[in-house]
């Protein structure tokens, strides 16, 4: 457990951490292409944490999660709940980006996981939203909910209470902000944002 006055300190030291991570699978591909890993970003009382899967080619250049044409849809989306992005906190589970924005491998969740969930005990958020399956799997299967497992065409929108080492948290499985660039309709991704209005309110 972490007391709310060092929250930033241990934070910077997850950072600082991730910054030295040369076991890391994708710590290479990082050195090669001369980027840098996204740890997260934004609010760290935050009472709703996003979590993606990894970081794409904007993110790995800049060092912020988000910030490339899904961090424009997702900007809409808190928009649309009349959330600020800096009232949130956002991270991904890899913090690395995998090449050529394949899908992280379950040897690369398996390594940086750790990370994540020490974010999560330090912030203590109120909501999880994870954004894609991947981080529903890692997140529902983490935190108990491994029988509650369907596709997340299945459970998208919908709200599961877990514990965590802090109290309750509400599990808010939704579409990565991406799909609304692959055709995905964003009303389907709105109405699904307006869940999380309810589970804070």
């Amino acid at each position: 457990m972490t007391s709310d006055n060092n929250r930033t300190e241990e934070l910077r030291k997850i950072k600082e951490e991730v910054l030295n991570l040369k076991k890391s699978p994708l710590y290479k591909e990082r050195v090669k292409n001369k980027v840098f890993p996204v740890i997260g970003e934004g609010d760290h009382y935050a009472k709703i944490m996003f979590i993606g899967e990894a970081p794409g080619k904007n993110e790995a250049m800049t060092g912020r999660p988000f910030c490339g044409a899904s961090g424009k849809v997702l900007d809409k989306l808190l928009a649309s709940i009349k959330l600020d992005r800096k009232d949130v906190y956002i991270t991904n589970i890899v913090k690395d980006r995998p090449p050529n924005n394949r899908d992280p491998l379950p040897e690369e969740i398996e390594f940086y996981a750790p990370f994540l969930d020490r974010q999560i005990s330090i912030i203590k958020p109120e909501v999880i939203a994870t954004l894609g399956r991947f981080s529903m799997q890692y997140i529902m299967e983490r935190l108990g909910l491994a029988d509650k497992l369907k596709s997340i065409s299945q459970l998208h929108g919908q709200s599961f209470e877990a514990d965590t080492d802090y109290g309750k948290v509400q599990i808010v499985p939704l579409y990565h902000p991406a799909t609304a660039l692959y055709g995905q309709d964003i009303s389907v991704l709105k109405k699904d944002f307006k869940i999380l209005k309810k589970v804070i309110a």
